[in-house]
């Protein structure tokens, strides 16, 4: 039974945080979908993760092309992941339905703390998975460092 884990992005933008969470999660052997709620803002992650420098590559691709169930990491923007991920990080306020938490070994919700509508649709989410029976964890940034804030 998996948990979700929400991150509150205040000192470290979504370019900086999600590479250091796809190498955790890969450490851990992870399939991994990062999935958003529109195209355009996954290709801009894909750039931003294929211009990463060299000695801390992430293999990965954007879904759509012939290889996505070989994908270790699949940027996705509303279709479903063809990897079959063990992880799943939501970006940009994609949904997660609680049976994906309970399927997957871990969820990341990360959310932008400079947006309110951002900070509105983390707190609907962690209620309505909270309220199904899920495990979560809330972490925020707190002088440079994670700390978990909340479990539930």
């Amino acid at each position: 039974m998996g948990a979700a884990f929400f991150y509150h992005l205040t000192e470290a933008s979504l370019e900086q945080t999600l590479p250091m969470l796809l190498e955790k999660s890969r450490a851990a052997g992870w399939v991994v979908e990062v999935r958003g709620t529109d195209a355009g803002a996954m290709a801009r992650l894909d750039q931003a993760l294929w211009s990463g420098p060299p000695e801390s590559f992430l293999p990965h691709g954007l879904a759509g092309g012939d290889h996505d169930a070989d994908q270790p990491i699949l940027l996705t923007a509303g279709q479903a992941a063809a990897n079959a991920p063990d992880c799943v990080m939501s970006v940009h306020g994609a949904e997660v339905r609680a049976e994906e938490v309970t399927a997957a070994e871990r969820v990341c919700v990360l959310f932008d703390g400079h947006d309110g509508d951002a900070l509105a649709r983390a707190r609907v989410q962690w209620k309505t998975l909270t309220d199904a029976g899920v495990s979560a964890q809330y972490w925020a940034q707190d002088a440079g460092r994670w700390e978990k804030k909340a479990e539930k």
